[in-house]
Parts: structure tokens; sequence; C-alpha cells
């Protein structure tokens, strides 16, 4: 079917689904799943029709084929929206049949080993959609391989120096750490021999990804980091588990407060194991994981080595009760239900069902798993809306608390409810989950539209005369810029307006894009630029960072209108603004929830020109493990040079602190940016 089609590495195209095939046969995936993966890119990209696939293979093969192809034949506006669309209707097809998800990270795993043969800039979008994305759904289903492989993949091609830097340290150190593996695995296999209890040892160091999280969350060097060998006992039954366990504590001494209990108390990924750090050879701690062969195989493949398929080619069902677990899959569906744009989708399902966990207790015992922030309203919509809604207090630990105190792991909550519901709109700037979110709104929308409506309409139209824009609602532009955003009819938009589900700034600035376009003979229709959410007031809009003077956050900026590349972002002292028409220029501001990123900016230093002064700069900013993009020194004159520098900048507290630090440096004269006319003098110079 792929017959003429070659891939970027020359080879033909057949042989990637080939090995997506023969890494679905490794995890013991079924005849359907496998014959799909065959056939998985045959709908995309060739001539091969649905009623063929179904009819040579069956109803279900079809299905799964359907769940992981791309919406390649509709129209989007930008490349953004196609992506977020693809996402959606994959996560929808997961909820109904499992093995969707496994196909589709086999085919993510084999594209991510054959990365190498993609641009550079490619690398990097594709690495980060998959730490994003493809490595929180692994962990999800418990495919601790799969996860591992991808997770360092990633690290790889976005940030390669760092992937080779560990990689380089962790082979130095490996004579060292056989050494004392060795010595581990001989001492343990000692005291299991006298207790009689048949047992497989190995030791590893831990993933190059895992390495370099706990170095940057923290901040540490390599040489600083205390636990990264880890030892594996792997025995025949879950009681050998806790006996192997008060071996290894009587002969290393235990790490207080590191003990994990995986076996009585498994992640909701069905992983089980005990997890326990000890003071090994030479007073370096490690790690030792006790399981049993059956927990080790979940822990490796996860469902995809537990879940038992039916062969009737109806969707996939699991013969076990942890199926229950899975209540994430569920969601998938819920957050569709509450959410209409599908890039808000995704960043529901990256918030709600991807981010790092806490775990608590109902009063009853039940666990239950909320994103890292959560507070008890979040606990309580996630028992149910009506409670959600009804809720007037809470109690943690049986202590009454703050409706905005965040939960801990373990915390035990009781949510004290009244008899009427009475949520409030501000609740929505305290949870954490966008589930509480939308059922907040949607309690709004239905109990007081008409209130909404009026009172959108009344701020929207004060805001419109103030920006002189009021006009357009007699052209009709107010009802299409409505229909961009999804709302049918003004009244939508203005009820939207009124519960705070979308900010007057975001539907200014598009008004005033609309005025001034005939002018500038701008096209509002966008184009295949990216947007993003980083920006209040530019929400799915397309936006650039503006280079002559690279924004970051924390500092003041504004919007300048251009003629094809959406809104450009600059800072507001920016030399540039000086020769820009006003008209063009609209407010915009950070938004502080969704700074996940580093920006680019760059450094002019000015030094006395002497040896090492280069090498010295460099180690400043090293020291603050800033990433840096580019680094070049030119010679002024006989005494001075300037080094140009290219940085990664979470924010302009981070930038402050960097440029304080490298004015430490002897014979730095001054520290500036690029066209902003501030300049860092050293004081000491």
């Amino acid at each position: 079917m792929h017959e003429g089609q070659y891939r970027a590495s020359e080879e033909p195209y057949i042989l990637h689904p080939l090995e997506v095939a023969c890494i679905l046969s490794d995890l013991q995936a079924d005849t359907d799943t496998i014959c799909a993966a065959l056939l998985h890119d045959t709908l995309e990209d060739t001539e091969t029709s649905p009623e063929a696939i179904k009819s040579r293979f069956g109803a279900d093969v079809l299905t799964l084929v359907n769940g992981v192809t791309k919406l390649s034949k509709f129209s989007f506006s930008s490349k953004e929206e196609r992506q977020a669309e693809n996402f959606r209707k994959m996560f929808l097809a997961m909820a109904d049949d499992i093995r969707i998800i496994f196909l589709k990270l086999a085919d993510r795993l084999h594209n991510m080993r054959t990365l190498n043969y993609m641009k550079p800039e490619k690398q990097k979008e594709i690495a980060k959609e998959t730490i994003e994305i493809f490595v929180p759904l692994a962990n999800r289903l418990g495919m601790g391989l799969v996860k591992t492989e991808l997770e360092d993949l990633s690290l790889r091609y976005s940030n390669p120096e760092k992937y080779f830097e560990i990689a380089q340290l962790v082979a130095q150190a490996k004579a060292e750490r056989d050494n004392t593996i060795q010595t581990i695995i001989e001492k343990i296999d000692s005291n299991l021999k006298s207790m009689h209890i048949n047992a497989s040892i190995t030791g590893r160091a831990k993933s190059y990804y895992s390495i370099f999280s706990k170095m940057h969350r923290k901040q540490m060097s390599y040489q600083d980091l205390y636990d990264i060998t880890a030892v594996r006992v792997i025995v025949d039954d879950e009681k050998e588990c806790y006996e192997v366990l008060g071996l290894i504590h009587s002969a290393f001494k235990p790490i207080p407060g590191r003990f994990k209990d995986y076996i009585a108390m498994p992640k909701n990924n069905l992983y089980r194991s005990l997890h326990t750090s000890v003071i090994g050879p030479r007073g370096k701690p490690l790690e030792v994981q006790i399981r049993t062969q059956e927990m080790h195989e979940i822990a490796e493949h996860g469902l995809a080595a537990h879940w038992k398929y039916k062969e009737s080619g109806k969707s996939a069902k699991a013969n076990s009760k942890d199926a229950e677990k899975l209540t994430w899959l569920r969601k998938l569906v819920e957050i569709q239900q509450d959410t209409k744009d599908a890039k808000e989708y995704v960043d529901s399902v990256k918030l709600d069902l991807f981010s790092d966990e806490v775990f608590v207790f109902t009063p009853q015992g039940d666990v239950i798993d909320l994103p890292a922030n959560a507070v008890p309203l979040d606990f309580a919509y996630r028992i149910h809306t009506e409670i959600g809604h009804r809720c007037i207090g809470a109690m943690v630990n049986g202590r009454i608390v703050t409706l905005d105190t965040k939960l801990k792991n373990g915390d035990i909550v009781e949510i004290l409810t009244g008899k009427q519901p009475k949520p409030r709109l501000d609740w929505i700037n305290i949870v954490a989950t966008n589930q509480a979110k939308s059922r907040i709104r949607g309690w709004f929308k239905k109990n007081h539209r008409d209130e909404h409506i009026a009172q959108g309409r009344s701020n929207l139209e004060h805001e419109m005369t103030k920006a002189a824009v009021e006009d357009l609602i007699r052209d009709g532009k107010l009802l299409e810029i409505a229909k961009q955003m999804n709302y049918q009819a003004e009244d939508d938009l203005f009820a939207a307006i009124g519960y705070g589900e979308i900010t007057l700034q975001k539907i200014l600035n598009k008004l005033k894009v609309e005025q001034i376009a005939p002018k500038m003979k701008i096209s509002t229709k966008a184009s295949t630029a990216k947007s993003s959410k980083a920006i209040e007031g530019l929400e799915g809009m397309l936006h650039h960072f503006s280079k002559c003077c690279s924004p970051v956050p924390g500092e003041p900026i504004v919007g300048v209108v251009t003629r094809s590349r959406g809104v450009s972002v600059h800072r507001e002292d920016c030399k540039s603004l000086q020769i820009v028409d006003g008209e063009r220029v609209i407010p915009i501001s950070w938004n502080q929830k969704d700074l996940n990123k580093t920006y680019v900016t760059k450094l002019y230093i000015e030094t006395i020109d002497r040896i090492g002064i280069f090498k010295d700069v460099l180690g400043k900013i090293a020291d603050s493990r800033t990433n840096i993009t580019q680094a070049t020194i030119k010679r002024k004159s006989k005494d001075f040079s300037t080094i140009e520098i290219g940085l990664e900048i979470t924010n302009i507290d981070h930038l402050n602190k960097l440029i304080s630090s490298i004015n430490t440096v002897s014979d730095v004269v001054s520290v500036k940016r690029q066209q902003s006319g501030v300049l860092h003098k050293n004081s000491s110079n």
C-alpha cells in the first residue's frame, strides 16, 4: 500500500508500520491491534478507503486505524488548531478503545527513534509534544519501558547538550557504579540464600531524563545527586516482598522518610512495588525496589501486559476489576463535554490528567487523585457536581480549613454542604482543575443566563465606547468575532463575558484588529503561524515575540498589529514603538497561569579585553543553570570587547539576577539588552 513512498531517512515507508507492529508484538498486543499497526497510515497517506479496510480486515481494525488517523481533510485556521483537533480526536477515540493508546504510543516511539533525520526545529517541536502528551499517557498506562525511552529521546532532541553531558557523566562513573552494585547484589544474595528465598537481583543507573529532572528540580549538579543508582529485587510472591524489605533494612541503614509501599496502595496505573532508600557502600545512598515477577511485568509494560481483549470485533474491555481505576479515561469525555475549543480541551487534559498529582482520602478511605495545587473545592467537584455546588466549607484531617487551602498527599478531606446550591463565580479563581471551573461556569450559564447577558453587554459596550470601536457592532463585526470564538450568537458572547469565560480585552483586541485591517490591507484570516495562551488579551490570536526587544515575563508589554504576522509582542520601552502608528498598539499582559516555558533574549556585555573573560562570563551563566542559545565575542578596540549572548529566560527576575551575577565578574564594564536603552552598569568598575 505504501509502494513508492519513502521516509525522511530515505528508507521505504513500509518499514515504519512494520516496526510499529513489532513494538506492539513485543507488548503482546492482540491480532487486530498488530493488523491496525500495519495499516495505521493508509487512510492518511494512500488511496485506501475505509470501506476497503473494513471489508478485508473487519470493523474493529478500521476503528483502530481511524483512531490514529489525523484530520488532514479538514481546513483549520492555524497549525496549532489543527494539532489540537487531532489530539482531541485521539483522546476521545482512546476513551472508546484503549488499544488506540497502545497503537499511538508505538507509532510515536518509532518516530522518536528515527527523529535524527528531521531538521533541528522539527526535532524540538516533536520532542516537546512527546514530553507533554505521550510521556504522560505512557505513565498513566504504567508502561515504564516506553515512558523511559520516550523521555530520554525527548531530552536528546530538545536539549542535546544536556543529554550528552549527562550521558558522558554516567559513562565516566560506570566502573565505580558497577563495583558498588556488584557488592550490594552479592550481600543481598547471600542473605536471601540464608533465608531460602529465590530472587533475581539487578542494578542500574537511573535514566538520563530522570537524572536531568532531579538536577533541574533540586537545582543540583550531577555530582551532588545522591540517589542515581537503583537495585531491583524480584521474588516469587507478595509475602516475600516484605521479608526481603526487612532483610534489606537489616543489612543496610534505611534513610528515614524514603519508604513507599505501592503494594498496599498501588498507583492508579496499577503499578505495585516496594521502594526504599538505604545507605550503601562508601556511604552513598541508593534506591531498592522489591516486587514479584507479575508486578515487574506490569511495571514494565503496564496495561499492555495486564489487559485482556475480546476477539469479537467490539471495543476492548478489561476482564479485571482494576479497569475501574482508569477513571481518567472517562474524564477525557467529561472534559470534552464542557469545552468547545480544541486548544482549550487539550490544555485541560494536560492540566487535569497529565500534571503532577496529589492523592487524598475521603472519610470512608477511598483514594482520590487530583492535580498538584488542588484545593477542597476541586475535591468536592471531583466527588460530584452537586457536592461542589452545595459546598459551604471543608475539613482536612479533622480541622476546618478555608476553601483555597492547598491539599497534600495523604490528607483526609470532608466537604461540608448546605441544602441549596450556592456556588460563587470567584471560585473559578480558586480551583485548580478545569473540571471544577467548567462545572462552576456551567451552573452560572444555566441559572443566571439573562443576568449575564445584560451584564456582559453593558460591560462590552462601555469598553467599546472607551476604545472607540462601537461602530463595529452596527457593522456586524461583533457577530463575526463571536462565531470565530465558537459562539453562535451575540447573546452567547455577552453571557460568556458575564460569567467570566472570556475576557473583555481579548474581544476588544480582536475588534481593534478588525477596525484597522482595511486601512493596513491586513487579512484577518489566520495563517499557519502559532498562537499561545501566554499573553492575556491575545488568546487564540496569532502573535509572535518581537526579536528587536525580546520581552520576557514580568516586564510591561504591548501588542502591535502587523500586516501578515498577527500581533507582535514588544516591551513597553522598546525603541521600535517610537515609529509605530499608535492606532496599531493594543494593551496586553502576561498570563501568569500559562508561563511554563522559556523565552529567548539577548545580552550585550561590554568588557575589558583580557584572557579568560569569555570563560568567566559563561561560567556565571552556567552557575545559574541558564541555557545558552548562542555566544560570540568581538573585539571593539585594543582594550575592549563585546560579548553577544542569547539566553533562555523564564521571567524578568531570572534575567535581573543573572545580570547582577554577570556584573560581579572582574572587568565586566556593562550589561545591556538589545535596543531597550536600559543599561546595567557595573558599579565596581
